[in-house]
């Protein structure tokens, strides 16, 4: 099986000798070059044809944002992580990266010269992702779009939709996302065409504290809905997005109004806090089958369990499909289980959104209408 072909590109010697070494005891993983700015690393694509790209934020002569963007002008379709320091200012940085093309990021240990930690550190944060975007199953193409016809009909060969829950129409009171790698581009695909959106929307996306806040400001600046960081205690409203800040679980409590947030610190489930698990089984506890579960691009399985409790509830999942996926993780694993109702390209999930919460608003009125109608 051919490695992946990977080029280091950062200023320092230090931080290039730690990524690396970090790299160079994975068999699957040919680290084909290194680059000590975005000018040189430009030349180096183009000769080495690398797959992944890991690109350091702060350069001279042209630093990691230039680089990024000259990059995608011109074609260049392999895999970016951004290596970026972990502060506010850094995750401003790391968003325009990601607006600019770069695909997700990683962040610097606090320290780069402590040797075998490290390394450690990084081989931990870095060797799964240059894994999930280099490997040639881990996502499909390069394109976000999701059209590729083929990989729909083979996907919906191989799928089993879950079945449309029975009983009176319930409306949608309440929408969670769940996103990981790839996450932060798949949310704005999703959340800037819903304008008005009549009930709450929670996300967890798998992010560090400092950069869930971002991704909340970031989302809020382009999108419609007005978009937050949960803090805890926050009593949901209809057309805003309450996102999990990192390092916290997002969870519901009932209330007489609906629902509010709450913040925990519990134990990470599926190795991940914030978890999409929790978020949904809390949100089925608050809503059952009024709620919208959405799984979108990102590795491993959370989620999975979470939308077991929403279809056992009788709510509804909708899954971002392969072609338009980052990684197929975390919705194949739900696809795969046949627990999605719908799985559909990325273009096309935030429409679909509105129209679940939309259909079911008015199937229920409805019926209402109807039962009402009868008993007169």
């Amino acid at each position: 099986m051919s490695r992946i072909r990977v080029l280091v590109v950062d200023d320092s010697v230090v931080a290039r000798r730690v990524v690396v070494e970090s790299l160079s005891h994975d068999s699957q993983i040919d680290v084909v070059g290194t680059a000590c700015n975005g000018r040189a690393a430009l030349t180096m694509v183009e000769q080495l044809a690398p797959e992944v790209v890991v690109m350091d934020m702060e350069m001279p002569l042209m630093d990691g944002i230039e680089t990024v963007r000259a990059m995608r002008r011109r074609g260049d379709r392999c895999r970016i992580i951004m290596f970026t320091r972990f502060s506010a200012q850094d995750a401003r940085r790391t968003f325009a990266a990601l607006a600019a093309g770069a695909n997700d990021y990683v962040t610097k240990p606090s320290s780069m010269v402590s040797g075998v930690a490290a390394m450690a550190a990084v081989a931990k944060s870095l060797t799964p992702k240059i894994k999930a975007l280099g490997s040639p199953t881990g996502s499909g193409k390069p394109s976000r779009t999701g059209a590729a016809g083929t990989d729909r009909a083979r996907g919906a060969d191989v799928i089993r939709l879950a079945a449309r829950p029975q009983g009176p129409p319930r409306p949608v009171r309440a929408v969670a996302i769940g996103a990981s790698m790839g996450g932060s581009e798949a949310l704005l695909h999703v959340l800037r065409p819903i304008t008005r959106l009549r009930v709450p929307v929670l996300v967890v996306q798998h992010m560090a504290p400092v950069f869930t806040r971002q991704l909340a400001e970031w989302l809020d600046l382009v999108c419609a809905s007005t978009v937050l960081e949960a803090t805890g205690g926050e009593e949901l409203e209809p057309d805003h997005v309450y996102v999990a800040p990192g390092d916290h679980h997002l969870e519901l409590r009932a209330t007489a109004r609906g629902a509010r947030t709450l913040l925990q610190e519990g134990p990470p489930v599926n190795s991940c806090r914030p978890s999409v698990d929790t978020l949904f089984r809390s949100a089925v506890a608050v809503y059952g089958r009024d709620l919208l579960a959405v799984v979108l691009t990102g590795m491993g399985s959370d989620g999975l369990a979470g939308c077991e409790a929403v279809i056992a509830a009788g709510g509804t999942v909708l899954v971002q499909d392969e072609a338009s996926s980052l990684v197929w993780g975390m919705p194949g694993a739900v696809a795969r289980a046949g627990l999605a109702h719908r799985v559909v390209p990325l273009d096309e999930i935030g429409a679909a959104i509105v129209a679940e919460v939309e259909r079911s608003t008015r199937d229920a009125s409805n019926a209402a209408l109807r039962a009402s109608s009868a008993g007169g």
